[in-house]
């Protein structure tokens, strides 16, 4: 090293560096090189990537759930570790109080059962307590029984209602609102089942005792709809498991918003994207607030920003867990940032159907279609322009089928209407909007 340091001076020398700025450089070099690639090194960490590979690719099923065990506290990169099985052809079963363990666990060499420790507001005390109470008696068989059985010392209503919202219910009970609704009663139950149990005497021979440990119903409520449930699930689990906010939409909106974010291509062009926002956050930086969020629509995740101009117009919109149509740029990753989609607008999916819909086609068998109801309650959105006062909607087509003829009736302006809250529509080949298919 000694001859290197006299050579690296004479060269920094040239190149118009003091011999103690060299001396300086060539130190930090020196120091480095006591543990940087050490050949022993490289070749263990070579010989592991290796193991892992080989375990990664014929024994699937262990690794993922071995893995996602270790960072079951890691909401993150459980997320990442479920994204690379499922490309892999790994199935993931759904949290069960009647079959999960604390850990993630292997059924298959394709399957994973959902690891109850990653359900977050469990803990594994509570978990243990949960596979202690069915071993002993057996698998559950309602909300009631389970809060009789489980511990209650190792068991709270947080625990109980996180257990719902993940879905660990489901094969007790399907409709989680009217489980979620009934966690108050189901405590209740459970306290007064053992304060019965310990009162012993002759009440024991009455009926009244059978009566008062008689299960009685779930508070009725009605069922959650796909997005409740899914954000639901989410605040549990930490990201969608059983389905995905965009599944209900994709349909309709891939007919206009072609493109998705795996076939992004780096362009100054605008593209046109359809998503659901997450992990939305303010930057305060020197030129004005940045705002910074994710774009994900199953295919794959993407950063996006916007400046404080288009946030504040469209601030209703870009919230979490919405979905939005946005038309931006993508810009290429750099040393600060990888791959960012820059949006430049945005629109939510009823403008959308009008700027990029030509018409709503109604099918109408035999009966008359009430158009002015369908105006009143859906009346079309007046914008003011450069070019002064826009009606925004779609028209309306009627379309009448008998026997083997067909005809459609295109409607006026007076019949234009604006498709909110209407039932989700679909494009068809030609680009015409069907925005609801009323069969009346």
């Amino acid at each position: 090293m000694a001859s290197q340091r006299e050579i690296f001076r004479k060269g920094a020398g040239v190149n118009g560096l003091t011999q103690e700025k060299a001396d300086e450089v060539f130190d930090l070099m020196e120091k480095f090189a006591g543990y940087g690639f050490n050949k022993s090194h490289s070749a263990a960490y070579a010989l592991l990537a290796y193991h892992t590979a080989w375990l990664k690719v014929h024994y699937a099923a262990e690794f993922f759930a071995a893995n996602m065990t270790v960072e079951m506290d890691d909401t993150d990169k459980l997320k990442i570790l479920f994204g690379d099985a499922q490309k892999m052809g790994i199935k993931f079963e759904s949290p069960d109080v009647n079959r999960g363990d604390y850990r993630f666990e292997p059924t298959s060499n394709t399957s994973v059962r959902y690891g109850l420790g990653a359900i977050k507001g469990t803990g594994q005390q509570a978990i243990a307590a949960i596979v202690a109470a069915r071993n002993d008696g057996g698998p559950f068989t309602s909300l009631y029984d389970f809060c009789v059985r489980v511990d209650r010392s190792r068991l709270n209503k947080r625990t109980v209602e996180a257990l719902i919202k993940g879905g660990a219910f489901d094969n007790l009970h399907l409709n989680r609102a009217e489980l979620l609704a009934s966690v108050d009663r189901a405590f209740e139950f459970s306290a007064a089942t053992e304060a019965n149990a310990n009162q012993g005497g002759l009440f024991d021979m009455s009926d009244s005792h059978a009566a008062s440990t008689q299960e009685p119903d779930l508070v009725e409520a009605v069922p959650f709809g796909v997005k409740a449930r899914l954000v639901l699930e989410k605040t549990a689990i930490g990201f969608y498991l059983s389905g995905h906010l965009f599944d209900e939409v994709e349909a309709e909106v891939r007919q206009f918003a072609k493109r998705k974010i795996e076939d992004l291509i780096d362009s100054r062009e605008p593209q046109l994207l359809a998503a659901i926002v997450s992990d939305l956050r303010v930057i305060n930086g020197n030129r004005g607030k940045l705002i910074i969020f994710k774009l994900d629509d199953k295919t794959d995740v993407l950063e996006a920003s916007v400046d404080e101009t288009v946030f504040n117009a469209h601030r209703n919109l870009l919230k979490d867990d919405e979905l939005v149509i946005v038309q931006g740029t993508l810009q290429g990753a750099s040393e600060r940032f990888g791959r960012r989609f820059k949006v430049t607008q945005v629109w939510d999916l009823e403008t959308a159907r009008c700027k990029f819909g030509k018409y709503l086609r109604v099918a109408v068998n035999g009966t008359g279609l009430d158009i002015s109801r369908m105006v009143k309650d859906f009346p079309p959105r007046s914008e003011t322009t450069e070019q002064g006062e826009l009606k925004r909607g779609l028209p309306v087509r009627l379309s009448l089928r008998r026997d083997s003829a067909t005809a459609e009736l295109h409607l006026g302006e007076a019949a234009k209407f604006f498709p909110d809250r209407c039932g989700a529509g679909q494009l068809d080949g030609a680009g015409r909007q069907r925005a609801c298919q009323d069969r009346l």
